[in-house]
């Protein structure tokens, strides 16, 4: 149950943009906020690579 004056939060997926991999999953408030971008670590390419939001399909 939603009540009001809380922030609407909403899991979302950080993609790998060199493989496509869904590595991470956060909760992220989705009211006004911008899509987001981290460098966080890729097991298949063993480096650091730069992962964006994608929601789950």
């Amino acid at each position: 149950m939603k009540q009001r004056g809380f922030p609407v939060r909403e899991y979302i997926w950080l993609e790998c943009t060199e493989t496509g991999l869904r590595n991470y999953r956060v909760i992220k408030e989705t009211r006004g906020t911008e899509r987001l971008e981290l460098k966080k670590y890729c097991p298949k390419l063993r480096r650091h690579t730069l992962h964006k939001e994608s929601r789950k399909k």
